[in-house]
């Protein structure tokens, strides 16, 4: 026999070599701690419900003029953070059943509606994740998105039932404009379907000095779903190269599929990697929207109450009517008018029409009656001017910021010939910039013959506010807010730059 310790320091090294294969290979009874999915879920529920849910912001009440809002600088990077480099996919989160906020939404409401006539297939977690998680993350933007939803959704929907189309288009605007009729790219694509301007015209909308028909909800929601009806046939019913279409053009997307044919590739939506990010995450970016709105809980959201009904009806006034007549005849604050009639870009209607104003449903009995009490002379409000020696229509049109195209409609002129003391009907609501009581002739303004995407930049200068700034530009306060992502009321700091797009430049 050997050394008692010396036999045992060897049985014990023999021991070891037999333990250590056993547990790297999972056959002994030590090992890891196993992760598995349901503790990775576990682990993202509890980060969610961490955060807590912001109050919906109101709809904005300081606006001092119909055109209340465009897309932002930042808001835009918001719409448009696929082009970053985005983690992978989480899988949604798991709420608690007794938290009810996240509770079902109701049978009879909007959001049910939608999710009874989705009809497009689901799209790869791995594409649609991080857009989910984005939209779950930055819950004041949805929060807010949502609660602009609440005026336009209903009709939406309708319009989308009635021919039929896949209901994920009626969540579209949420990617387009985050449902912001006011929306204005800087491609000058415009309201809540964002139409530039030549396919507007191609589609009927009507855009002059008084009305933008790309911003008005009737008229833009027909044009969107004409032109999505037309990219569906172009594409044999494909909806997701459709709505890659929309998005870059039926020409870019049908030059990429034929790319890809002639290479031997696939010519599904997926396969066309040559196309621009902001395309290929688009549809993404939508079905990531559809799967919020179809399983809030799991996400941890908690959708508006939208209840199936109309918001809104609309009224035939038969003639140019004031807004702010309309808001009087209904009680209503003029900021709620303007939210559902975006598409009059004065505070008027424009004199050759469409003469259609939308009011709450509740409101419409009350708008009638009042329409047909009041005379032909009140509906607008009038300055008048007398034509002096050397007047013209362009010098009248500059000195109250109008437009001669503005001022011949009011007036049922035919010709540009005026005579010395002829008596002129100017609208006071026609100029959105300045409120009705102050009206009064303005330094005049040289109007710039085509606007481009390139915006001018203004250096503010000592005692400017935006309010001065943007009269001097003839643009809105809260456009120019957006513009450079200020609030309203923001102080200006002096030498600070300001974006200004699609304005008339002043005079020097």
């Amino acid at each position: 026999m050997g050394n008692p310790i010396s036999n045992k320091r060897h049985l014990i090294q023999f021991l070891i070599q037999l333990t250590i294969p056993a547990i790297l290979c999972g056959c002994g009874t030590l090992s890891e701690p196993t992760v598995t999915t349901q503790s990775i879920r576990e682990a993202e529920a509890a980060k969610l419900s961490q955060v807590k849910a912001p109050a919906v912001p109101a709809t904005n009440n300081t606006v001092e003029s119909p055109i209340v809002s465009s897309v932002s600088n930042r808001e835009s990077r918001e719409l448009n953070v696929i082009g970053a480099t985005v983690p992978a996919a989480t899988e949604p989160a798991e709420v608690s059943a007794d938290d009810n906020r996240f509770a079902d939404i109701p049978e009879n409401s909007v959001w049910a509606r939608i999710r009874a006539g989705l009809k497009m297939p689901k799209m790869d977690a791995d594409l649609t994740g991080p857009h989910e998680r984005w939209f779950v993350e930055n819950a004041e933007f949805r929060e807010a998105m949502f609660e602009r939803s609440k005026l336009y959704l209903y009709y939406i929907v309708e319009e989308v039932e009635k021919r039929g189309l896949p209901m994920e288009i009626a969540l579209l605007p949420a990617i387009e404009s985050a449902y912001k009729p006011y929306a204005y790219s800087r491609a000058r694509a415009s309201g809540l379907w964002q139409f530039i301007p030549s396919t507007g015209r191609l589609y009927g909308l009507k855009n002059n000095w008084w009305y933008d028909g790309r911003r008005d909800v009737i008229a833009s929601t027909r044009a969107a779903l004409d032109y999505l009806e037309k990219l569906r046939d172009d594409f044999d019913g494909d909806w997701q190269l459709a709505l890659a279409a929309y998005n870059a053009g039926e020409g870019r997307v049908g030059r990429a599929i034929e790319q890809n044919r002639r290479k031997g590739l696939g010519t599904n939506y997926v396969s066309l990697r040559q196309l621009k990010q902001e395309t290929r995450q688009y549809v993404p970016k939508l079905m990531a929207m559809v799967n919020i709105v179809t399983n809030p809980r799991a996400y941890g959201v908690a959708l508006p109450e939208i209840p199936n009904e109309p918001y809104f009806a609309s009224v035939d006034t038969t003639s140019q009517v004031d807004l702010g007549v309309v808001a009087r005849l209904t009680g209503m604050e003029p900021t709620d008018l303007y939210h559902i009639n975006p598409g009059y870009t004065r505070w008027a209607t424009d004199p050759n029409g469409p003469h259609q104003v939308l009011v709450p449903v509740d409101k419409r009995d009350a708008l009638v009656a009042g329409l047909s009490n009041l005379p032909q002379s009140e509906r607008v409000q009038w300055q008048h001017h007398e034509v002096r020696h050397g007047d013209t229509l362009h010098s009248i049109a500059r000195s109250y910021r109008m437009t001669v195209e503005a001022i011949k409609a009011a007036n049922k002129l035919t010709s540009g010939v005026l005579r010395t003391g002829q008596s002129l009907l100017l609208p006071i609501s026609a100029n959105a910039v300045l409120p009705p009581a102050a009206a009064a002739p303005a330094k005049p303004i040289r109007t710039v013959a085509k606007s481009t995407n390139r915006p001018t930049l203004h250096r503010v200068r000592p005692g400017e506010t935006l309010s001065s700034i943007a009269r001097r530009y003839n643009v809105m306060v809260r456009q120019l807010a957006d513009w450079n992502s200020l609030k309203p009321g923001e102080v200006l700091r002096m030498g600070q730059r300001l974006k200004i797009f699609g304005h008339e430049s002043p005079s020097a």
